[in-house]
């Protein structure tokens, strides 16, 4: 009998790695052996296989069946490569002509019955076989969508490895399988009775839960308001602190409704990952809309920043890529935990190094954290009895550590609402209108910065502000340096507070910062401390 051969893709984080799947049928004792370092789950596949084939009506060849893994020395993990092993062996014994499946990738996992089952990861193992000149790739059907974003590949969705085989046999079909042709970088699917969908239309929403929720249900609190308009526009971190109540969660659940929608890149991105993580719904397209991701307090640092035993996975901080991070009662997170994040809020990016290898993933992500003023929450000046005593309250904000908060551009303090703002009725903006001026403020950073390759402000380097032709006027910049020359303001800091100068009067609609910008900057980095 021939060597059967076609191809799967093996994942180390987001980089993927087409593989070649050979099998060998000889002469000799029933036995089933898979090489090319399987983990335990791809070890299993050898059950898995031999009972799909056989509960498919293709049978099993007797003898010694071998499959190959090439390149040998790489790691394979995951049930992904059960549909590749099947295809290849069935080609070995003679059942599938030899001619198509040694072009093809084949990425899916067998049930017992022979059908296909979704798994993770499919998005960004197509991506790796298009860069490695793959043009047709096989997925399960419930995975055909998410496959099909990728342009110029073609995409075709199975149910069952009875109707893939009778596909390549020539035969009719049980099931009619959907071919999706990508045309003009935009996928198409078309079916047996001849509609046609666009997996973009069918975008996932991976925001917060209760979406549409407006920014007009706020009651009072103009700073945060304010000081959310300017994190939406700029990309910027934000803290807020004050008593529970006060509205420190309904203004984050809030700030992705002010984010314009992810360009198609973002979208990829933010897509595989989501799907690498197992968390994309089958039949979802690209996400279109920026995720809202708010881990528990009780989160460990591999939940939060990635890891995991063996093969490193996403954590909330790469979910919330191209979004929102929110840290609800941040002090209350691990120490350890919240100084894992200062490397993805510099770099955007996390690498995370295990025994089985290391794995980057991006995590370029808006951090929002809320916290109380101290551990009973009503240290705030307005006549609540607090129960904490000073030394509690230090120890409490502490938690929270100096570089950490060097890094949160924006640090504002939420007050409590009185009876005068509920009985007022103020009409306030809606989130409609704030987004409007926020999209215009970063049309205005993109067209700035486009050269340099960024965004937005929260993105340029501080070396570049503080250079001609970005470099403010000194008159406009002269509280800011007295602050810096004191010890008030860091390196860091100060950067930070031009970035958000930008940002303030990109929203204003002026082409550079004048002194109120500058001011307006330095107070929101520094505002916090009312509310303790």
């Amino acid at each position: 009998m021939a060597v059967g051969r076609t191809k799967g893709v093996t994942l180390l984080g987001l980089d993927g790695r087409v593989v070649d799947v050979e099998a060998d049928v000889a002469s000799g004792l029933s036995s089933f052996t898979v090489t090319g370092l399987p983990d335990t789950a791809l070890a299993q596949a050898r059950d898995r296989v031999k009972a799909a084939c056989r509960n498919s009506g293709l049978g099993f060849p007797d003898g010694r069946v071998t499959v190959n893994l090439s390149p040998a020395s790489l790691p394979k993990h995951g049930s992904g490569f059960d549909l590749a092993i099947a295809v290849a062996v069935l080609t070995a014994a003679g059942v599938v002509p030899a001619a198509v499946p040694h072009r093809l990738v084949h990425l899916g996992e067998l049930g017992l019955d022979g059908r296909l089952r979704s798994v993770r990861g499919v998005l960004p193992a197509v991506l790796a076989a298009a860069r490695a000149g793959v043009e047709s790739v096989v997925v399960p059907a419930a995975n055909e969508v998410e496959a099909s974003v990728v342009p110029g590949v073609e995409v075709r969705g199975v149910v069952s490895l009875a109707g893939l085989v009778a596909l390549y046999r020539g035969e009719p079909l049980l099931e009619e399988p959907v071919v999706l042709h990508a045309v003009g970088g935009r996928a198409r699917s078309r079916s047996a009775s001849g509609s046609v969908s666009d997996p973009v239309s069918d975008a996932a929403d991976l925001s917060a839960p209760g979406r549409r929720q407006d920014l007009s249900d706020v009651v009072g609190q103009p700073e945060a308001r304010i000081a959310l308009e300017v994190a939406a526009a700029g990309g910027h971190h934000l803290f807020l602190l004050g008593p529970p109540g006060a509205g420190k969660t309904m203004l984050a659940s809030r700030l992705p409704d002010l984010l314009p929608d992810l360009s198609r890149q973002e979208a990829l991105e933010v897509t595989a990952l989501h799907s690498l993580a197992g968390r994309l719904p089958d039949g979802a397209g690209l996400v279109v809309r920026p995720p809202y991701v708010d881990p528990h307090h009780t989160a460990s640092a591999a939940a939060i920043v990635g890891g995991g035993v063996g093969l490193p996975r996403p954590g909330a901080a790469s979910m919330a890529h191209h979004g929102v991070l929110f840290l609800d009662e941040a002090p209350e997170f691990s120490a350890r935990v919240l100084d894992a994040l200062r490397q993805p809020l510099e770099d955007g990016s996390l690498v995370i190094h295990r025994a089985a290898g290391t794995a980057r993933y991006p995590a370029r992500f808006q951090l929002v954290m809320a916290a109380n003023p101290c551990p009973c929450g009503r240290a705030t000046g307005k006549g609540l009895s607090c129960t904490c005593t000073p030394m509690a309250r230090r120890r409490y904000l502490a938690r929270l550590s100096g570089p950490l908060l060097d890094r949160v551009d924006l640090q504002v303090g939420v007050l409590p609402v009185t009876r005068a703002q509920l009985d007022a009725g103020v009409v306030v903006e809606s989130t409609v209108t704030v987004a409007k001026r926020v999209r215009q403020a970063r049309a205005a950073q993109a067209a700035r910065w486009a050269e340099q390759g960024w965004q937005l402000n929260a993105h340029a380097p501080g070396q570049l502000l503080r250079s001609m032709p970005y470099r403010l006027d000194p008159h406009v910049r002269a509280d800011l340096d007295r602050a810096f020359e004191r010890g008030a303001v860091s390196m860091r800091g100060y950067d930070r507070v031009l970035r958000t100068a930008w940002t303030v009067a990109d929203l204003a609609g002026r082409t550079s910062p004048d002194v109120d910008d500058v001011g307006r900057a330095a107070s929101l980095r520094d505002q916090w401390s009312v509310a303790a």
